[in-house]
């Protein structure tokens, strides 16, 4: 890491001198008495959600930050991760001037990003074995490059990256380097989020979608330096992760052994179909996975899509993808999911 690197370089001039929203619950620190609340212009007749969420969503940071050995203040939450990652733009990018780069084939929301806050995408693709190009990256950035995404395990592909390459990149690379961990939970590997203290430059992006099956509550995770955080924290929508959101959220974080639960089934479930697809005969290639899905090369994707879809399967036809020719994306699914699947290829093979 370039010993000068300094978080204040790479914020937004315009970002640097706002001040956060101070919203009516933000302005008092509760000392567990009962309060009459008569400051925030809400109906005051109780039904649940008649008052306003705790903008700073301080009991499920609080469980977060001890579950991953880290203090509320290097997290924030928002609504789902794509807000999470749209708020990395809006803080550090200036739009039209500065670039990011990502590695195709990866998650299609930092292009998407990109194009929303008018900040060039540059595009270094992936080795062929799903591996970040260190050279051609290094080749590729210039002052401008602000954040670098590193979707590990990545999506479409399924594998983690290697440490000793993300290692290269978070000592070398002077702007943020984003590692989008929404798969993490499948993985052997260990979190980046152990080694946050090593690189000041490491933001660490997560989920409640996929492990903890809470795709349609929206919750997504930050988690960053002090410094990062606060950065962000100014230009966050005050109550930007609504009050059944944290209910939700916070009652599946405390049931840690049910995720697991269903993680280990669905690392069974994995084993299940790829030993199926190991034996299909229009798969022409499987592609390791350290995550709830599976990447296959087939004879021809967009016709075993359709067949798919014809009896009844919905898959990911990642064909147009770099690198993904002819390539199938399967999630794994329940058991009886599974089963259909299965009976499915058979039937095709």
């Amino acid at each position: 890491m370039n010993k000068t690197f300094n978080i204040q370089n790479l914020i937004r001039e315009n970002v640097k001198g706002l001040s956060p929203y101070s919203s009516a619950r933000d302005e008092y620190v509760s000392d567990g008495s009962e309060m009459v609340f008569l400051d925030a212009n809400e109906n005051p007749f109780e039904n649940g959600v008649n008052r306003y969420p705790d903008p700073q969503q301080r009991g499920l940071k609080s469980v977060l930050a001890e579950q991953k050995g880290i203090v509320a203040e290097n997290i924030l939450l928002g609504n789902g991760s794509d807000e999470v990652l749209d708020l990395l733009f809006r803080t550090f990018c200036e739009p039209k001037i500065d670039n990011i780069i990502s590695l195709p084939p990866t998650y299609g929301m930092y292009k998407v990003l990109s194009g929303i806050n008018t900040v060039e995408n540059r595009e270094v693709l992936l080795t062929d074995d799903f591996q970040p190009d260190v050279e051609a990256i290094f080749n590729t950035v210039d002052e401008h490059s602000k954040l670098l995404f590193l979707c590990s395990p990545n999506n479409p592909t399924g594998n983690i990256f290697s440490e000793e390459i993300m290692v290269d990149l978070l000592s070398k690379f002077n702007g943020l380097v984003v590692v989008d961990e929404a798969y993490i939970d499948f993985s052997d590997s260990e979190s980046w989020v152990s080694r946050l203290s090593e690189f000041p430059n490491l933001v660490i992006t997560q989920t409640l979608s996929k492990a903890y099956g809470m795709a349609g509550i929206r919750l997504g995770i930050c988690i960053a330096s002090k410094e990062i955080i606060a950065a962000i924290n100014k230009i966050k929508p005050p109550y930007n992760v609504n009050e059944l959101t944290q209910q939700k959220a916070l009652k599946r974080v405390l049931d840690l052994a049910s995720v697991k639960n269903e993680v280990t089934n669905i690392l069974k479930e994995r084993e299940v179909l790829l030993k199926v697809l190991r034996e299909v005969s229009f798969v022409e290639k499987i592609y390791a996975s350290d995550s709830n899905f599976v990447l296959a090369k087939v004879d021809d994707a967009n016709k075993r899509y359709n067949q798919l879809l014809a009896e009844g399967v919905v898959v990911r036809n990642r064909t147009t993808q770099p690198l993904c020719e002819n390539t199938l994306r399967f999630t794994v699914g329940t058991p009886s999911e599974n089963k259909k699947l299965i009976q499915v290829l058979n039937k095709l093979t």
